[in-house]
């Protein structure tokens, strides 16, 4: 399961350029879309992937969340299923700068019954996909989002989070120093058997330990 955001560039990019992985065995998600938005749009996050990741790599298959499905209910229903039938592995995840989890934003719902779901993102979220040059201003980006939730990202085995930069600095800090709370939805991390961060000295800068 994949995360779409510019801190994975480095990631992907070494990822497609390796020989080390057989593709043809894997099966891939991503981890959020926004809602309304075409595949083909600027932003979207399959054509993220699809442009770092899968025009060099190929996949035994991708499941696509649907973001700009007539019936969300339904789309919601459907990759909650898949994720079922799968049950993913691994995965590579981002930390956002307001310490969200894909596009679980804080307070988060650590006991969510729901693998999928439809949120509102807050203002901190939106303003993050503009700093990342996703959006050219802050009313150009969706207010809503469908996301892969807490606890279906934490019940994935094993988790690798590639965080750098100074704007991720107080959210890494909060992730591993601070209270597990939904107020930090990456804090809930802590509890996690197997998840590790991957950080440069920009966003390692505030820990103590």
């Amino acid at each position: 399961m994949f995360a779409s955001a510019v801190s994975q560039n480095e990631f992907l990019d070494a990822l497609a350029s390796t020989d080390r992985v057989d593709w043809s065995k894997v099966t891939a998600f991503h981890l959020d879309e926004y809602i309304g938005l075409a595949p083909d749009h600027p932003a979207s996050f399959r054509r993220f992937l699809r442009e770092r990741l899968w025009s060099r790599a190929t996949p035994a298959v991708f499941h696509e969340l649907q973001g700009q499905a007539s019936d969300l209910e339904a789309e919601i229903r459907r990759y909650s299923q898949l994720l079922l039938q799968e049950q993913p592995t691994i995965g590579f995840l981002g930390v956002g700068e307001n310490g969200h989890l894909a596009f679980n934003d804080p307070p988060a719902q650590f006991e969510d019954s729901e693998m999928v779901r439809a949120v509102q993102l807050d203002e901190i979220c939106r303003m993050q996909q503009v700093h990342d040059g996703a959006f050219p201003t802050l009313a150009d980006v969706p207010r809503t989002a469908l996301t892969v939730t807490i606890p279906a990202i934490v019940r994935i085995p094993r988790l690798l989070l590639n965080v750098p930069g100074p704007a991720k600095a107080d959210a890494v800090k909060r992730t591993v120093e601070g209270p597990i709370t939904p107020d930090c939805p990456a804090s809930i991390l802590q509890r996690h058997s197997s998840a590790t961060l991957f950080l440069d000295s920009d966003s390692a800068r505030f820990l103590q330990r």
